[in-house]
């Protein structure tokens, strides 16, 4: 019997992980890339590539992004140096209307990247307003109803990825992992019965992503 594809849309299409999400996405059987930029110059790299784009502004309407969507990843994101109003604007109101639209529309699964720290944000650290603004969408999505996981990367860098990875519920140690291995692992918990409803943080480890994902569900 034919597989059914899935159209997954991609928030934050245009940054370096969301990139990297719709490769991997583009190459995995059963789903289709649907990236999500927000100006007309960002679409190039994406028609080389033949995959399906939608523009859309998470400081604007882009209801018109999640018809014909059936899971969605959040990958977007103003940055921990970016000013307070566009932190709140894009990590937090932008994700909660994402949130929204997603439960409007009946999508079977909400995958959100977050960031390390988002769990109880350190109100001496200089990320805090980043990291409440990400703590406040990651709460939202618990609370919608939708089925979801939510990703908690540690630092992020542009190694290669190796298809490995640790993962905690909350680890009591800081660290860094390649933004491949995050795509990979945001990738694999798309699927229905994988992480479902549950968050966790990951870091660059030893054990296959499926394995490691599998240990903390």
């Amino acid at each position: 019997m034919k597989q059914d594809i899935q159209n997954i849309l991609v928030i934050g299409a245009n940054g370096s992980t969301g990139q990297l999400i719709c490769d991997i996405l583009a190459d995995s059987p059963g789903y289709r890339p649907v990236a999500m930029v927000r100006k007309e110059s960002q679409k190039k790299q994406f028609e080389e590539k033949n995959i399906r784009i939608v523009l859309g502004d998470l400081e604007e309407d882009f209801e018109h992004a999640f018809e014909n969507i059936d899971k969605v990843i959040f990958a977007a994101g103003a940055g921990g140096s970016s000013s307070d109003e566009k932190t709140i604007a894009v990590d937090q109101e932008g994700a909660k209307k994402s949130v929204d639209l997603a439960k409007k529309y009946h999508l079977k699964k909400y995958v959100m990247l977050s960031s390390m720290g988002a769990e109880n944000p350190d109100e001496d650290s200089d990320l805090y307003k980043y990291l409440k603004a990400k703590h406040n969408a990651d709460e939202y999505l618990k609370a919608s109803g939708l089925e979801y996981t939510i990703v908690r990367p540690g630092g992020l860098t542009d190694d290669k990825g190796q298809g490995k990875i640790k993962a905690e519920q909350s680890f009591d140690e800081s660290g860094k992992i390649s933004r491949e291995d995050v795509a990979k692992t945001l990738v694999h918990v798309l699927a229905h019965e994988v992480a479902h409803n549950s968050h966790f943080e990951i870091l660059a480890g030893d054990v296959q992503i499926d394995e490691a994902v599998l240990q903390i569900s």
